[in-house]
């Protein structure tokens, strides 16, 4: 059993928001219409005036209030990305506290593979246009998570490298390669996911499924 979590680390735009009733509405349009976008069209055909024109604002409104195009995306990744570091960090077994750490872990990729695909344009998206830090930042939340399963499973393990391999195993870019220009089924994906950490777990068995309405809360 894991012996506790770790602390949150912040996501990209994760302080907290002091904001009037509109501007929180119109936020909200704003990042509804693009998420709309990003999964019609495409990352290339996502244009800041197309996104204005969707969420029936004006251009300048959505540049004073995300900056650019990279100012967007960092904000729907975060919005994307603060649910699931929630369910990883304070949610139900066996993606939260509560199963034993090799089945987290397990979890934990199958859920992270999930969120993925369902936000595939969003996640390339954002590996293209997120600054540095914002990459570091989330790679961090990741990686500090995988790190304290990891060093529970098997402390003699480097678990900063087994982190970093793993979380670049199953990145934006490698996910959009296997399903879009492979045209290999999540499942599958998964499953040759789960066969790489089997090592790593000591066990052949698969984490238990996070059920149908659980898993949309993290997506």
């Amino acid at each position: 059993m894991t012996t506790g979590a770790p602390q949150p680390v912040p996501l990209p735009l994760a302080g907290q928001r002091r904001e009037r009733g509109d501007a929180l509405a119109n936020r909200a349009r704003i990042l509804e219409a693009a998420r709309a976008l990003l999964a019609e069209r495409g990352v290339n055909a996502t244009t800041m005036d197309a996104v204005a024109c969707a969420a029936g604002v004006g251009k300048g409104t959505l540049f004073r209030r995300f900056g650019d195009r990279a100012g967007l995306t960092e904000a729907l990744l975060d919005d994307t990305m603060r649910a699931f570091q929630d369910a990883f960090l304070s949610g139900p077994p066996p993606l939260g506290p509560g199963a034993p750490a090799s089945v987290r872990l397990e979890t934990f990729v199958d859920e992270l593979l999930r969120l993925i695909d369902t936000q595939l344009e969003l996640a390339v998206a954002a590996d293209r246009a997120a600054g540095a830090a914002t990459r570091m930042r989330l790679h961090g939340a990741l990686a500090l998570h995988v790190r304290t399963l990891v060093a529970e499973i098997d402390p003699s393990l480097d678990a900063e490298v087994v982190a970093d391999l793993l979380l670049g195993a199953i990145g934006a870019r490698v996910v959009h390669h296997l399903r879009r220009e492979r045209d290999v089924e999540l499942a599958a994906v998964q499953s040759a996911a789960r066969a790489l950490l089997r090592g790593l777990t000591g066990t052949r068995a698969s984490a238990p499924a996070i059920p149908e309405a659980d898993a949309h809360r993290t997506s």
